[in-house]
């Protein structure tokens, strides 16, 4: 059998990457924006739904319902529901989470501080009809 161009490995930056097909999902996962943004929300402590949904500000329900399904399936989140009345559920990142948490971090600071440069660079953009006539 032959491999196909998803079937190998390589290598960029010194690093041994894995395959196309199995390491996609994980950065589609880590880089979504709802995740990264919840775990910069949860970086520092567990917190609960509603306090999540209000620090990430324009996520539905429904999306930060799935968004932290998928960071407690991919064991980035932990889940812990006390059983009080209403019953309490805390969201905190698990040592895989808290590795990922750096790096987090320093990409959002990356956007904060380039966002003035971006935001010009779109406006440049739009205003030659959305065509880079290169």
């Amino acid at each position: 059998m032959l491999p196909k161009h998803t079937d190998v490995s390589v290598t960029a930056h010194g690093l041994h990457i894995p395959s196309c097909r199995k390491i996609s999902p994980v950065l589609a996962r880590i880089g979504d924006k709802w995740s990264i943004l919840i775990v910069m929300v949860i970086a520092d402590g567990p917190r609960r739904f509603n306090e999540i949904k209000r620090m990430v500000d324009g996520i539905s329900q429904r999306m930060l319902t799935l968004t932290l399904r998928g960071l407690e399936r991919d064991g980035l989140v932990t889940r812990t529901v006390y059983p009080t009345i209403p019953p309490r559920v805390d969201y905190e990142l698990t040592p895989l989470g808290q590795s990922l948490r750096a790096p987090v971090i320093e990409l959002g600071r990356w956007a904060s501080e380039h966002m003035d440069e971006i935001e010009a660079s779109q406006s440049a953009f739009d205003a030659r009809g959305g065509i880079d006539r290169g």
